[in-house]
């Protein structure tokens, strides 16, 4: 079965995709790619300047159509982080309309857009090459290529599919960057496999989903606290069938605030660059604020602990595992990185006596050891965040010389709150030990692309002020 089956069914075939506002039928993107699939005939591995628009989707969908792998280059990344990129994965073009995205590389750069034309679809790759090299950061080193293989894709897009009813009478819309895997994958491939229309809104404003007239719509955490603060764009949602959050753990008050303006629980859902998506919520089960659900099909997960068995009680902390079909390849250039067929993730997380999950966070930055206890940070962020002048807060350990790691709060107010009171605030509502003992107030957090805190930006020094 070909990858994006949707895209060469003759049925619906003028179904469209639209890229901020400028839409295109799926036979017309069929036959656009296909005439650029012909042109890297030659080409090893094909880097794709991923500007949110038309063009990055031609030029994605032709490197899949012609079995080349694809390397979609971030449009902020830096020179440096550019040039690692393009020498690691072996670039041998960049597809763009910009004859600059190659930067000083070197490469040459091929036009994407031109007169409009058709190529030959050539036949279907096989499941095991190799489809994307998407690169994520690690919490050292420069970036590491995942490697990708169009099994792997479909493997996880069809168990996506099952779990949310995703069908092609959905219309999906996002504004999410089609350089990983929440807006490439999901938002973009899953739209050409599933044949449902997709809507990319070029930026995620509340404005932009309430006048899409979706009926799924994607979107992180970031992206859905700005629909809740906007309740006439919020109230907007209500005609759509599924809200799906991702990429970061999405606050408890946000999700409360998305029941009571849409009139729905938004679904969760767990996954990273290596594993794809492993565990969501259902379209026709439960929503649990804070909790991620469960496996997919074909995906099994496990928690494991250097002093033995986990228990699945939804209190225990465990370090997670993922073994199933969605699994990368590994790191380009490097050994595998499964034993057994388990891929260690670095997130912890707890499972409940019915499966649910509920991810923890990161074990090098959200389970904080200390005095003896183990404290997940997204637990105490999520009590910050029911303080009404409270509008983020990130967690993490410090060091401490009685306690190993202190519980070290930064948190952005909206209205009068100082340290003194928000750690108050927490120990009312959580055991005492899990109180921050020290609360920064800051301006912002620093964030990635997708909207994640990087926490490993966030200062450490018992002196921050």
């Amino acid at each position: 079965m070909r990858l994006l089956t949707a895209l060469h069914a003759d049925q619906d075939a003028e179904r469209s995709v639209t890229v901020d506002g400028v839409p295109v039928s799926r036979h017309e993107l069929l036959g656009r790619a296909a005439a650029l699939a012909e042109e890297l005939d030659g080409v090893t591995v094909a880097a794709v300047h991923a500007v949110a628009g038309l063009p990055t989707v031609v030029a994605i969908v032709a490197g899949l159509l012609a079995g080349v792998p694809v390397v979609p280059v971030p449009p902020d990344a830096g020179e440096l982080e550019r040039l690692h990129v393009l020498r690691d994965c072996g670039a041998t073009v960049m597809l763009s309309d910009d004859p600059a995205a190659a930067g000083t590389s070197g490469l040459p750069v091929v036009p994407v857009s031109g007169p409009s034309r058709s190529g030959s679809v050539p036949p279907d790759p096989a499941p095991e090459k190799t489809a994307l090299i998407l690169y994520t950061s690690g919490t050292t080193g420069p970036p590491k290529g995942v490697v990708l293989s169009r099994a792997a894709l479909a493997a996880d897009l069809d168990a996506l599919a099952e779990a949310w009813d995703w069908t092609a009478d959905d219309t999906l819309v996002h504004g999410l960057p089609l350089y990983h895997v929440h807006g490439l994958v999901l938002g973009l491939l899953g739209a050409l496999r599933t044949g449902s229309p997709l809507v990319h809104t070029g930026r995620p404003t509340p404005s932009a989903y309430a006048a899409a007239g979706g009926s799924l719509y994607f979107g992180v955490p970031t992206v859905w606290s700005r629909v809740c603060a906007d309740p006439a764009s919020a109230r907007a949602l209500r005609g759509a069938r599924l809200l799906v959050s991702g990429s970061a753990p999405l606050p408890v008050p946000v999700f409360d605030d998305l029941v009571s303006l849409t009139g729905q629980a938004p679904v969760e859902r767990y996954g990273m660059t290596e594993t794809l998506i492993t565990v969501s919520a259902r379209a026709d089960g439960d929503r649990r604020a804070g909790h991620v659900g469960l496996p997919l099909a074909g995906v099994a997960t496990r928690l494991v602990a250097a002093d033995g068995p986990v228990p699945h009680d939804g209190e225990t902390i465990g370090a997670l595992e993922v073994r199933g079909a969605t699994l990368f390849d590994g790191y380009l250039g490097q050994p595998a990185a499964l034993t057994d067929g388990w891929f260690a993730t670095g997130d912890v997380a707890t499972i409940g006596p019915d499966g649910w999950h509920r991810i923890v966070g990161r074990a090098s930055t959200d389970l904080i050891k200390t005095g003896g206890y183990r404290v997940g940070a997204g637990e105490v962020e999520d009590a910050l965040l029911l303080h009404p002048a409270v509008v983020e807060a990130a967690v993490i350990g410090t060091p401490h010389d009685d306690l190993g790691e202190q519980i070290t709060a930064f948190v952005v107010t909206g209205g009068p709150a100082g340290p003194d009171e928000l750690i108050g605030f927490v120990a009312a509502r959580l055991a005492a030990h899990k109180r921050p003992r020290v609360v920064h107030l800051v301006a912002e957090l620093p964030r990635n692309a997708m909207g994640k805190v990087q926490k490993s930006r966030l200062p450490r020094g018992e002196k921050f002020s």
